[in-house]
């Protein structure tokens, strides 16, 4: 055999080789590996970059929803306390630890529980104390013990991205049940449990303020105009003081609990003996165990309350704020749980009203109420909003109707889209809160 007819015959052979190489990548192989950069994806926005990967390899909608319902595979991890931190997006460093069962089970989804300490003023610096254990431990469950100081206090925006950060990196390392994350604390902790639920709900089932006092936040220091009662009406809550509270008396903090039970689902347990301190956790943690395995978060809750003075913390769950702004539709007046019956009319006195936070630019809310394939919302101060749909809470096959404040605002089909559920996907990491289109509605007339 000559080297002319012998150089043929083996590059015919290569380019065979190559040939059955690339189409050994099928179309599922294609599917397959651009979903395993996404599960992989350390963070919402590497995430999202992945998202196109997925486009490219021409994933159907409903393909795409059973990758996304199912989730990663997740895999052994560390168990017992695994400290750890991040960097918010604002570059402040932060440390946590989290809790994880001895004998956890990568296949068991798993309840989480944030446990915010007290005593935030007395610490000057970022560096964790203790052993990183949760001091209130009770069901099993993936407990997290993150930390606040002076510059960082819970009641502040980097707490509230801080919180966030760590619910979607132990979401992407271990299997957290999306719909039983709990927010938790004691003492400055608890007061800054109703601070971060008021900037962000989305990610919580329910709210333990143990020892807190929401009007704490009231102090000129802390009160920036943008503390919202109202945003306390999506989540149930389980609150527990003390009768001999130095600090937040049962007498001191009761009215104002029972005036947020008007508008939120409050369980509420007084200890009459009780200091400023747990020593009653033994007796209760059963009756809050109970309280927080039967109030899971539905994802995509069927009545809706959000108020914003900005559009940082401008969504809860299928809602977005896009703009602000009065407009001529406005209702004029909706429940305000920040305006609260002043006690004194009981004795006597003339009958009023205070507010309980300052207001110096005017807010924005929407309240949506679903039913079926209609959408009811009332609003005030907001010009334009977005409705997240979901697949399992829609009739895609049929039109949808929105209505505000009484005026149609939109009627038709939407069409599901892939890249939009995706887009979310990325975003939430959440197998439970997935959308399949965005339906934006403007009030401008």
């Amino acid at each position: 055999m000559n080297s002319t007819r012998l150089a043929l015959i083996t590059a015919t052979i290569a380019a065979l080789v190559v040939f059955s190489g690339v189409h050994a990548q099928t179309p599922t192989n294609r599917v397959d590996s651009a979903f395993q950069k996404f599960w992989s994806a350390t963070s919402p926005d590497e995430a999202e970059r992945a998202v196109d990967d997925i486009l490219k390899a021409a994933v159907t909608f409903d393909e795409a929803m059973r990758r996304l319902q199912a989730g990663r595979t997740y895999t052994a991890q560390k168990t017992g306390i695994v400290k750890l931190s991040n960097k918010t997006k604002d570059g402040v460093e932060h440390f946590y630890a989290l809790n994880v069962p001895a004998n956890y089970d990568p296949a068991k989804r798993y309840q989480m529980r944030f446990q915010l300490h007290g005593g935030v003023g007395g610490r000057e610096s970022n560096q964790p104390r203790g052993t990183g254990e949760s001091p209130l431990q009770g069901a099993e469950q993936i407990y997290v013990v993150p930390y606040a100081w002076n510059d960082a206090p819970w009641w502040s925006d980097d707490q509230v991205m801080d919180l966030a950060a760590i619910v979607d990196a132990t979401k992407r390392a271990y299997n957290v049940d999306e719909n039983h994350v709990i927010l938790s604390g004691v003492s400055d902790g608890g007061t800054g449990a109703y601070y971060i639920a008021m900037r962000d709900t989305t990610p919580y089932a329910s709210l333990t303020p143990l020892n807190g006092f929401i009007m704490v936040l009231a102090n000129n220091s802390i009160d920036d105009g943008e503390i919202f009662p109202n945003n306390l009406r999506n989540k149930p809550m389980f609150a527990i003081n003390g009768g001999k509270d130095p600090l937040y008396p049962i007498s001191e903090v009761e009215p104002f609990l029972k005036h947020l039970m008007t508008g939120v689902d409050i369980e509420y347990h007084p200890r009459p003996e009780a200091g400023h301190n747990t020593a009653w956790w033994p007796e209760v943690k059963d009756v809050y165990e109970t309280f927080a395995a039967s109030h899971p978060r539905d994802p995509h809750p069927g009545k809706l309350t959000w108020e914003t003075a900005n559009l940082e913390h401008n969504r809860a769950h299928w809602l977005v704020i896009d703009q602000l702004g009065a407009q001529p539709g406005d209702v004029q007046s909706m429940p305000d749980l920040n305006l609260m019956r002043d006690p004194d009319a009981a004795s006597g006195k003339a009958a009023g009203s205070f507010p309980l936070f300052n207001r110096p630019k005017q807010p924005g809310r929407v309240d949506l109420v679903r039913n079926g394939n209609t959408i009811q919302a009332t609003t005030k101060g907001v010009a334009a909003f977005t409705l997240l749909l979901a697949p399992d809470k829609f009739d895609f096959t049929q039109p949808i109707k929105v209505t505000a404040n009484g005026r149609s605002v939109f009627e038709g089909r939407v069409e599901r889209n892939v890249k939009t559920l995706l887009k979310w996907a990325a975003r939430d990491n959440d197998r439970t809160m997935l959308y399949a289109a965005e339906l934006k509605i403007k009030l401008s007339r």
